[in-house]
C-alpha cells in the first residue's frame, strides 16, 4: 500500500491518501481549506488517475475535517468514523471559529468504525484500533503487511496529542499510546496527524509520554 502526505490548513495538519497498486484510495482526514489545496489533493488524484473508495476521519477536530465536505461531495463518498466523535464533529465548527476559520459544512458520519473492523484495498488491509485521549472516539490505522500505522493525533514525534480540547484526557491517552501503539513492533512506521513520520521503537525509548505514566 502506498502513503502519500499532504499538509494543509493554518494548523499545519496531516492529510493522507492511501491507495494500492489497482489505484484505489481511502482519503484520510481531508484537512484541504483553500482552493490551491484543494487543487494540490485533486492533481495528484488526477496524474495517479487514483479511484477515492472511501473518506475516513481518525477524529473529527476542526483541522482534520476542513475538507470533508468537498471530499464527500467531489467523490461521492461517505464519511466513516467512530461514533463518539459525532459531538466532536457537530462542536468543531463553534471551536475554529476561536482561532478565526470558519469551517466548511462536513457531512455526517454516515459509516461507524469501532476496534477490531477491518478495512480492504483489494488485497490490502487496515485494522481499526480505538486510541482515545485525544479525542473521545479517536481511530488509528494499522496496515501491517507495510508495516505502517496512521495515527492521527496520539503519537506524535517525542511527543503526543493534546488533552486540553472537548474529549481530551491525558489518563486515557497514556492508556492508547501504552497499550496499542507500543504494543506494535518497534519497525513499524507512525504517519501522525503534525509534523514527521517517525517509528513505535524510537517513541517507546524516548517519548515524553512516560513523564505521565
Amino acid at each position: 500500500m502506498h502513503v502519500q502526505k499532504f499538509t494543509f490548513n493554518a494548523f499545519q495538519e496531516n492529510t493522507y491518501i492511501l491507495y494500492n497498486d489497482e489505484k484505489e484510495a481511502f482519503i484520510i482526514d481531508p484537512g484541504c481549506i483553500e482552493d490551491f489545496e484543494k487543487q494540490e489533493l485533486l492533481e495528484f488524484i488526477e496524474r495517479e488517475q487514483i479511484t477515492p473508495v472511501g473518506l475516513i476521519n481518525t477524529h473529527c477536530h476542526i483541522d482534520h475535517i476542513l475538507g470533508n465536505g468537498w471530499v464527500a461531495e467531489r467523490f461521492g463518498l461517505k464519511l466513516q468514523a467512530h461514533k463518539l466523535e459525532e459531538p466532536i464533529l457537530e462542536g468543531s465548527p463553534k471551536w475554529g471559529l476561536q482561532y478565526g476559520i470558519v469551517c466548511p459544512p462536513s457531512p455526517k458520519i454516515e459509516i461507524f468504525l469501532k476496534e477490531g473492523d477491518t478495512l480492504t484495498l483489494g488485497n490490502e488491509t487496515l485494522e481499526i484500533l480505538f486510541v482515545p485521549g485525544h479525542s473521545p472516539g479517536h481511530i488509528a490505522l494499522v496496515n501491517r503487511k507495510d508495516k505502517f500505522v496512521i495515527g492521527g493525533d496520539v503519537l506524535f514525534q517525542g511527543s503526543f496529542g493534546r488533552v486540553d480540547l472537548p474529549g481530551g484526557n491525558i489518563k486515557t491517552l497514556v492508556d492508547s499510546i501504552m497499550l496499542k501503539l507500543f504494543n506494535l513492533p518497534d519497525d513499524f512506521t507512525v504517519y501522525a496527524g503534525h509534523m514527521g513520520e517517525t517509528t513505535i521503537g524510537k517513541e517507546r525509548e524516548s517519548n515524553m509520554i512516560y513523564q505521565f505514566t
